[in-house]
């Protein structure tokens, strides 16, 4: 079924490449944009088959997602960061999904997962409050998963800290309008959620070690062993590759016929045909890294076995890479195609700004990944920030 939903996405490039200005205008995803996603299945991919999901591999995934962020790069981040939510669902009490999935498997959920939240302990539950930024394509949601800490009765943060992920429907949280002014990714509509003393049941919360740390995937299909942060930033990273794909696409169709303002052919300047065939390796080998780490890590823990804690490092390592490297090849392009390049007619344009925006997601912060890496193969101990990337 998965490749099903990928050969839906190819089909459809058209309609998500015509609504892609639409999406940057409205600041949001046009809704026949979100329903044409929907419609496609990409959302459910991850999803159990017991609520109407298709459990696909997730290579799968990552290439569907590819595919639609190199039409759409707002419509590709967006079906990257709610494609993940019905994986981690699946890690839920069956009551949450029950609760979102019982009367509409189409049903999106939205995030962030920064532990901006505070969870006050009350019968039976918590009382939470907070304010989150960056919640992508909540528009088109009907329930979110927050990040919080839990703190005490008198509402101080416990000594141990803990964090926690938050499941809310819709009616007990706000979105904030006009609060996504932005440079980049401005068709995803990731605005502001607050919420207000809202009762949230024992059973719609997790504890984040617990979450990262596998322990909830236990006794689940291969999907849900793999490791969260092997798959919640591939799938971040994969709309960033498609964005490169599609800024690449883009500077092909434009430099076919483009004369410059020396009255010469692009196409017969050997230095602007070297350069995009430059790129395009960049972006083919990212692609490659991306694919090949996900289809190892799966099949690791498809025989039971554990993704080691190297081949965990190596995967992270190879995904920051690729969003650096792809947003690098973009960069070549974009200046190999002169003034016309920044028009805003141009679709090169709004890949080069939504994958720099891209890069800002804390998944693509390189430090601590590559130090957590370096320290993980000499075998010392991980300090810091690093202890946290893998």
């Amino acid at each position: 079924m998965g490749h099903e939903v990928l050969e839906t996405i190819e089909k459809s490039a058209g309609f998500f490449q015509e609504r892609a200005g639409q999406a940057e205008d409205l600041g949001r995803l046009p809704d026949d944009t979100a329903k044409a996603i929907k419609d496609s299945g990409l959302i459910r991919m991850l999803q159990p088959k017991q609520f109407g999901g298709l459990e696909a591999h997730p290579c799968e995934f990552l290439e569907a997602v590819m595919a639609l962020g190199s039409s759409c790069g707002a419509s590709g981040w967006v079906s990257g960061v709610v494609g993940v939510h019905p994986w981690e669902l699946a890690l839920f009490d069956v009551r949450v999904q029950e609760e979102i999935w019982g009367t509409d498997p189409d049903t999106w959920i939205a995030s962030p997962y920064a532990p901006m939240g505070r969870a006050r302990p009350v019968e039976g539950g918590y009382i939470f409050n907070g304010r989150w930024p960056f919640s992508s394509g909540t528009d088109h949601c009907q329930w979110a998963v927050l990040g919080g800490i839990f703190v005490d009765a008198d509402g101080n943060p416990t000594t141990e800290a803990r964090g926690g992920h938050f499941v809310l429907p819709r009616s007990d949280y706000e979105i904030v309008e006009d609060s996504w002014q932005v440079a980049g990714l401005k068709g995803t509509g990731s605005k502001d959620l607050v919420v207000k003393d809202a009762f949230i049941p024992t059973h719609r919360t997790v504890d984040e070690e617990q979450l990262f740390s596998g322990e909830l995937g236990a006794g689940k299909s291969a999907l849900y062993r793999l490791p969260w942060m092997a798959l919640f930033p591939s799938a971040i990273t994969a709309s960033v590759l498609g964005m490169a794909e599609g800024a690449l696409a883009g500077t092909l169709d434009y430099q076919r016929s483009r004369v410059t303002v020396f009255q010469t052919r692009a196409s017969e300047d050997p230095h602007v045909m070297a350069a995009i065939g430059e790129a395009s390796a960049e972006i083919s080998a990212s692609r490659s890294q991306l694919l090949d780490n996900m289809h190892r890590i799966y099949e690791t823990v498809s025989t039971d076995a554990e993704a080691s804690l190297l081949m965990r490092a190596d995967a992270r390592r190879d995904q920051v890479a690729a969003a650096w490297r792809s947003a690098r090849a973009v960069d070549t392009l974009y200046a190999s195609a002169g003034g016309n390049a920044i028009r805003l007619d141009k679709p090169v344009q709004r890949f080069w700004r939504d994958i720099h925006a891209g890069l800002n997601h804390a998944v693509h912060i390189a430090g601590p990944v590559y130090q957590a890496w370096t320290g993980v193969s000499m075998g010392v101990e991980l300090t810091g920030s690093a202890q946290h990337a893998l």
